[in-house]
């Protein structure tokens, strides 16, 4: 929007927030809700200028993160694609580079020979790796204005935020059985 461009990230949120509120919604919520997806979207655009310099894609990344977060469990390519939400085949394409690239293996799965197993490899751990510790400079820049009590509270705080993202996704409470 060419009318937010010379704003301050603050000056930016307090024009939606004050917006939201116009149309209905509560200020409390807002603020919060403003913020973090202010945050987030500066973050995003970090992270692709940080995904460029470090040769990977989005997509990449988002295969690399889940088999980091998968530990020593392998994962499926269908496994893969639901955790990156994209088409199969799709997936097939993203893991052909990546192989390529030396960062995955894929192998077949020893107990069911018609699906394949995918792992990282140790360059793909060592990108990984390096990724997160070019993000950790500018999330760590991002937080430097709060104490590590107030980063704690605020990280606290923020994971009872999505304890209730569950508690939404189960649906409304069912009435108790008659």
């Amino acid at each position: 929007m060419a009318a937010k461009r010379g704003q301050t990230a603050q000056q930016e949120h307090a024009a939606d927030v004050a917006t939201y509120v116009a149309a209905g919604g509560e200020e409390s919520v807002q603020r919060v809700i403003t913020a973090v997806f202010s945050v987030t979207k500066k973050l995003d655009q970090w992270y692709v200028r940080q995904f460029a310099d470090l040769d990977l894609t989005q997509g990449e990344w988002a295969v690399l993160a889940a088999l980091a977060r998968a530990g020593d469990t392998c994962l499926t390519p269908s496994q893969l694609a639901d955790l990156s939400n994209v088409a199969p085949s799709s997936m097939t394409h993203r893991l052909d580079k990546m192989a390529g690239r030396g960062l995955v293996q894929r192998r077949p799965d020893e107990s069911n020979r018609t699906r394949t197993l995918v792992s990282l490899t140790k360059d793909g751990w060592a990108l990984f790796s390096a990724a997160v510790r070019e993000s950790n400079v500018v999330e760590s820049d991002t937080l430097r204005g709060l104490s590590d009590a107030e980063r704690h509270e605020l990280a606290r705080l923020l994971e009872i935020v999505i304890a209730g993202l569950d508690d939404i996704d189960a649906g409304p409470a069912q009435p108790p059985p008659a």
